[in-house]
């Protein structure tokens, strides 16, 4: 009789230790499960930096999301921007519920089923306030933010009333980047201020007989005397070579054209490189596998 009563206590222990390591199992699958759900909506949230890009932030300018299908793909930008001339140009209206629907093409996971294209979420989307006084540039600052206040960046003139309806802006707890710099003064403005963006016209500077890309150079001097973080946003910028200047100078931090964008790859010693390897590679009977 005692063996039997030892023989059924030591297989509860068996069934209860079973129970447990089953317990225990399943209390670390569903914590590894959660832990790569969070990573994925992390990502999906947040969007996705490659490891070695450094501080740099480019960014495309254009409201046109065709070009977006085919240039955000390669992997270059950390957002896109617009303003009301762009928009123009591209046929979008320049209305809050667009704006909504242009940042969660450009924030969300996106796909062309036209294009066959796809690109990760970007980090940010960066459009442009209107109103005639800073009570209505703020009104629509805040209700483009509305949706997205991590990754929405609302651009605001840098004039006086510009400068009132940032402030409120930012006092709401909206990222602001001040546009329409011509200016390396308007960069103690920014920096003061504290807001996150200027973005100086480095070309049509230049149009207007100033040094754009000295004025930019200035800019970035004042910021990091004033030891402000603001970042020196390029725009108006022509061709691929500028943007090389800039970072020469240190500078990071622009927003160009498609055409610039493609500017980049425009290398034919490089293209010709690249087919010579394809058909020494056929030669070799490469293949997919």
């Amino acid at each position: 009789m005692p063996s039997t009563i030892g023989n059924q206590r030591q297989r509860r222990r068996r069934h209860n230790n079973h129970n447990n390591n089953n317990n225990s199992n399943m209390n670390l699958k569903t914590i590894i499960s959660f832990l790569l759900l969070a990573c994925c909506t992390t990502n999906q949230i947040t969007g996705f930096t490659p490891p070695h890009r450094g501080e740099c932030r480019f960014f495309l300018d254009t409201g046109d999301t065709s070009e977006w299908d085919a240039l955000l793909p390669l992997g270059l930008f950390h957002g896109v921007t617009t303003n009301p001339t762009l928009l123009e140009r591209a046929n979008e209206p320049c209305t809050v519920s667009n704006l909504h629907r242009l940042a969660t093409k450009a924030l969300c996971s996106s796909s062309s089923s036209s294009s066959n294209s796809s690109y990760p979420p970007l980090k940010e989307f960066m459009c442009q306030t209107w109103g005639s006084t800073p009570q209505e540039m703020y009104d629509n600052g805040m209700a483009i933010s509305a949706m997205d206040r991590e990754r929405i960046v609302i651009k605001v003139p840098v004039t006086k009333e510009g400068a009132t309806a940032a402030t409120l802006l930012g006092n709401a707890g909206v990222r602001i980047c001040l546009t329409a710099c011509y200016d390396h003064k308007q960069a103690l403005i920014a920096g003061s201020m504290g807001v996150e963006y200027i973005a100086p016209y480095l070309g049509r500077m230049t149009d207007n007989g100033k040094d754009g890309l000295e004025e930019c150079k200035k800019m970035d001097g004042i910021v990091k005397g004033l030891g402000s973080d603001t970042r020196i946003l390029v725009a108006s910028i022509r061709d691929a070579d500028t943007l090389a200047e800039l970072a020469v100078e240190g500078l990071d931090t622009y927003t160009f054209s498609p055409a610039v964008a493609r500017m980049l790859f425009d290398e034919p010693l490089t293209e010709k490189a690249a087919g010579e390897f394809e058909e020494a590679a056929a030669r070799g009977g490469g293949m997919v596998e």
